[in-house]
């Protein structure tokens, strides 16, 4: 779904760059979602067990996928009202232009919030002895996520400079922080499909999650002067 609203994005620059004007054009380019990297860490969780991450995997999907659609309306709304301006005599963008930039910071903030729990997620599991298969996932999804955020960034820097500015105006940048980013961080998982790369990978038992949930990890035995 990521990767089909990032062609539909691609789909609407194209039109745009033929019919400047066109509203619906304007529109479409600003999709975008990353829904494809919650799934994922939501599986590991599953795997790795419910100590390894503050949230459950469905409060990623539910808490991240709204901030997502909310941020792209916003966003949406924004650039109605700036497209419309524009073709008026005289027009004013700006208030439609702070309205996306609005959009565009709240989605870098979500994007933000993410990565800070996609790290508590890295943290706990750091010491644990993982299949090669899942230590491959871990590490594309970890590929995946600074491609999308480096690219949050530069949109962010993109929309504030306005749209006369240095980094909107050379298409350069966008090229290369914008679609080769995103590419990169869809394509990373063809390379290392999530699909074959969790088949094999068994869920931790529910007496073990449960275990873990009201003792906590395993504490090693101090060696006793018995032993010796």
């Amino acid at each position: 779904m990521g990767a089909l609203t990032e062609i539909i994005g691609w789909a609407g620059r194209t039109w745009s760059a033929e019919c400047p004007y066109n509203n619906n054009a304007f529109l479409m380019q600003i999709s975008t979602l990353i829904i494809g990297v919650y799934v994922i860490l939501g599986r590991l969780i599953q795997i790795m067990g419910p100590t390894s991450s503050p949230l459950t995997p469905k409060m990623y999907l539910l808490i991240f996928c709204t901030c997502d659609v909310l941020s792209l309306v916003i966003q949406a709304i924004g650039g109605g009202l700036a497209s419309s301006a524009s073709s008026e005599v005289n027009g004013d963008t700006k208030p439609g232009t702070d309205t996306m930039v609005a959009g565009i910071i709240f989605q870098l903030f979500s994007i933000t919030v993410f990565v800070y729990f996609f790290g508590v997620f890295l943290k706990r599991v750091r010491n644990q002895v993982l299949p090669r298969n899942l230590k491959t996932l871990v590490a594309a999804a970890c590929f995946s996520v600074v491609m999308i955020y480096v690219r949050s960034i530069y949109r962010t820097v993109e929309l504030l400079q306005g749209w006369d500015g240095y980094l909107i105006t050379h298409q350069v940048y966008f090229v290369v922080l914008d679609g080769a980013l995103m590419v990169a961080a869809v394509g990373v998982f063809n390379i290392r499909n999530p699909g074959w790369l969790l088949r094999s990978a068994p869920k931790r038992p529910e007496s073990e999650e449960m275990e873990l949930r009201d003792n906590g990890p395993p504490k090693l035995q101090e060696p006793s002067l018995d032993n010796w």
